[in-house]
């Protein structure tokens, strides 16, 4: 089954060079879909300037639209059988990926996530962000029925039927909790794999926050009772 790796980005100079050649390097053959969602610090022009690549796209947004109206350009682009979603930042390893795509190319899957809370290696992240964390994946499983250890991850792989058939309203970084409740609404249980986590500090720009926090929490109990 052909890979789409839908990877958006805002202001990622110093990484988005460095992501993509992870990328190819673990998935030669895969369809590459970069949405630059407005960058003002130089990560168009580095875009702009990459060597010809047959099976590389390059959206640009004009304006900041976020995280999540990113990932709905780049969704409605994709055109693989799998759709996977890298971050531009480096916390997420590409070398995790036949892990991810196992399940779902062995058929025991049609949603899978890379948890980091599994027992993957990783580089120890901020206390508040992991208990914010802990708390978000809680209410999930308490208001969808479930057992996910890792609803925040940015790591999601589904099916490309599923997730093109799902509407998606969110434009920042709710996408995360909108797309696991709808999924989980439509009956599509989730696998779950540890995967490797480096996660950055806000000095390394690092953009979700405390009111992202709040909205997933609204987002989670909006979509419970309605679609």
């Amino acid at each position: 089954m052909r890979l789409t790796v839908l990877i958006p980005c805002f202001n990622e100079h110093t990484t988005i060079t460095e992501i993509l050649q992870r990328v190819r390097a673990v998935a030669p053959e895969a369809e590459i879909i970069v949405v630059d969602d407005g960058s003002m610090d130089g990560t168009r022009d580095l875009l702009r300037d990459l060597p010809p690549d047959a099976l590389r796209r390059v959206i640009l947004h004009e304006k900041n639209q976020g995280k999540g109206g990113a990932l709905h350009t780049g969704i409605a682009a994709a055109t693989g059988e799998i759709i996977l979603i890298q971050d531009a930042d480096l916390e997420y390893d590409p070398r995790d990926y036949p892990a991810l795509l196992r399940p779902i190319e062995e058929g025991r899957a049609q949603v899978v996530y890379g948890s980091r809370f599994l027992g993957g290696p990783r580089r120890t992240m901020m206390f508040w962000h992991m208990v914010a964390n802990m708390l978000l994946t809680l209410m999930t499983n308490i208001l969808y029925d479930t057992i996910l250890s890792d609803m925040e991850t940015g790591y999601k792989v589904f099916k490309s039927d599923i997730l093109k058939g799902v509407p998606l309203h969110a434009r920042r970084f709710d996408f995360e909790p909108e797309i696991t409740a709808k999924i989980l609404k439509r009956k599509y249980r989730i696998y779950e794999v540890p995967i490797a986590f480096d996660p950055r500090e806000y000095s390394e720009g690092k953009k979700i926050g405390l009111r992202d926090a709040f909205e997933a929490v609204w987002t989670l109990i909006k979509y419970r009772f309605v679609d």
